[in-house]
């Protein structure tokens, strides 16, 4: 891990591409600017952490019943135009 200090208003680049600004630091904590191109996902790590959790908790258990008989399979509306012929 590289350790830096920085002051507001000073930054650091990554990969020549991704710039972290420091744009205060107070109190609350440090306020950090991030620019990077479009392509390349910035994310706050406890979301990645919630996100894999949650989808951990959903591949161990089976469905709960109850949750099962209330979901309803999706069904497109008929294209405009077209007749239908269900009855």
């Amino acid at each position: 891990m590289l350790v830096l200090t920085r002051r507001a208003g000073e930054a650091i680049v990554i990969d020549g591409d991704i710039r972290v600004v420091v744009l205060s630091n107070d109190k609350r904590g440090v306020r950090l600017g991030i620019e990077a191109p479009t392509d390349r996902a910035v994310l706050r790590e406890e979301l990645i952490q919630e996100v894999a959790a949650s989808n951990q908790r959903a591949s161990q258990g089976p469905l709960d019943a109850g949750l099962a008989a209330s979901l309803s399979p999706v069904v497109p509306p008929p294209a405009a135009g077209s007749t239908s012929t269900r009855d």
